[in-house]
């Protein structure tokens, strides 16, 4: 059996970016030709997508991690790595997107609305983007940036003209099952529907759905019950229908009482999750009465009884029986009549394109604070500085130097000496902690030594090519250890 589920949560993840490719053209006749390494192709993005044959959010019950692909690395000869494939994930129309504070990022509603849930890492450049006066042929390449990573919470509300509203065995599902093709659960428990359920009715030349809520209680908008999981299925409902049980047994409870609760619950639920302003609170919504279970001889004489008071209320009233079939005709039409008053009131907006607004922000910004768990270290924290630390390949000094470069241009090593650090201090960037050493002369012209190499850094465990050739020579026995 089919199950419905209305809120998950989804862990996803962009493609990261492809690194740049460091390579020097090699041609005949010309033994430096210039650098020619492609840059990293883009890391594929996370798209949620509305797709009108998505009801449910099942799949990302089942499968709540989700990974664009990664872009490839670049070639020489000047070719750029391909982009990572996007991956678009369909969710049903009214899917409200959410982060783990609960703030809401988006209201996917209409279909073909799209939201850009998670945008994948930019690819590095290759050696040939980076050459400058200083470098002409620089010996390293960028490496591409992670995708972002985050947990998202999707909360579905459905999409309903009418919403179908009552006490535990009203009868809600029986009127869905008479009304429509819909064939809800029905047994003679409350409480046997347990997610909602739509149906697709036709009156004339009106069709409009049928949402049938699970049973409401009192206390149902502070969380009693099934009360909060379902109320906000009613948010986007045109139309409210109270279906009244006129045959219960319970004592205390009659028409009256039962729709009096009911509204009570409707006015103190807030949907402070909804985005559309123009639907307004549960309260404000058309009403419409629906008195069933009227074939019980008792049940009839007691819906005559209070169809006066009500209808003074400004609510139609109709008498009807889910069993018998008694009145369903003249409701459908005064449903589809309520509904139509409704568009035309409130038209359909037209799927819109999802407007991301983020926090200003100055990339360009930096700040420098003590660290509180290393004594005298210091956490550089900024857009820019912490992008470059995940580009930089630290097994190449060259590359190395270049983040010094660009660390001074940005005015990180003059904050560093305002803010009192010593040589050898503990410096931290992201996720790299480094040795801080002011004598290097970053940011200034350089006299280039080989590629892959920076003259401002000792190499100590690098082994230069003479001295693996010497050692390859000893091993052979063509020279010895003294020369």
């Amino acid at each position: 059996m089919s199950r419905f589920v209305d809120r998950v949560t989804l862990h996803i993840s962009a493609g990261k970016g492809g690194n740049g490719c460091s390579s020097v053209h090699r041609e005949k006749f010309k033994p430096l030709g210039g650098p020619d390494g492609g840059n990293g192709g883009r890391g594929g993005d996370v798209v949620l997508v509305v797709d009108p044959n998505v009801h449910t959010l099942l799949d990302f019950h089942f499968h709540p991690h989700a990974k664009a692909g990664n872009g490839t690395q670049g070639a020489g000869s000047n070719r750029d790595g391909s982009n990572g494939e996007d991956l678009v994930l369909p969710v049903p129309d009214g899917t409200m997107v959410l982060d783990e504070n609960g703030r809401i990022l988006a209201d996917l509603v209409g279909e073909g609305t799209r939201f850009e849930a998670a945008p994948g890492g930019r690819g590095g450049l290759g050696n040939a983007s980076l050459a400058s006066r200083a470098r002409k042929a620089p010996g390293f390449a960028l490496l591409g940036e992670d995708g972002v990573e985050r947990e998202l919470v999707l909360e579905l509300k459905s999409v309903a003209d009418v919403g179908l509203v009552g006490f535990p065995s009203a009868g809600k599902s029986s009127l869905v099952s008479v009304l429509s093709a819909a064939k809800p659960k029905i047994a003679d428990y409350p409480f046997t529907t347990l997610a909602p359920n739509l149906g697709v009715v036709s009156s004339g030349e009106t069709t409009f759905t049928v949402a049938d809520v699970p049973g409401l209680i009192p206390g149902a908008s502070e969380g009693k019950g099934l009360g909060l999981d379902f109320l906000r299925h009613l948010e986007r409902c045109a139309v409210l229908a109270h279906v009244v049980d006129c045959a219960t047994l319970d004592p205390g409870r009659d028409p009256l009482s039962d729709i009096d609760a009911l509204e009570a619950e409707l006015a103190a639920y807030k949907p402070a999750l909804s985005s559309d302003a123009s639907l307004g609170d549960l309260a404000e919504r058309p009403r419409i009465v629906i008195l069933n279970k009227v074939d019980v001889p008792e049940a009839a004489e007691l819906a005559e009884m209070v169809t006066p008071e009500i209808e003074s209320r400004g609510w139609p009233v109709f008498s009807i029986s889910a069993v018998s079939r008694e009145g369903l005709r003249p409701l459908t039409f005064a449903l589809a009549k309520l509904v139509v008053d409704y568009r035309e009131a409130h038209p359909k907006a037209a799927p819109r394109r999802q407007v991301i607004r983020p926090v200003a922000a100055n990339e360009s910004g930096f700040s420098v604070i003590a660290d509180p768990e290393t004594p005298g270290g210091f956490i550089v924290r900024g857009t820019r500085p912490e992008r470059w630390i995940q580009q930089t390949a630290f097994d190449n000094d060259e590359a190395v130097g270049y983040l010094a470069d660009r660390l001074a241009r940005l005015g990180v090593e003059d904050a560093l000496v305002k803010q009192g650090a010593q040589p050898g201090c503990s410096v931290t960037i992201g996720n790299v902690s480094f040795e801080w050493e002011p004598q290097t002369p970053a940011g200034v012209d350089i006299t280039m030594t080989g590629r892959g190499t920076d003259g401002r850094i000792d190499q100590v465990e690098r082994i230069g090519a003479d001295e693996r050739k010497h050692a390859r020579r000893v091993r052979r026995g063509l020279e010895t250890e003294e020369q």
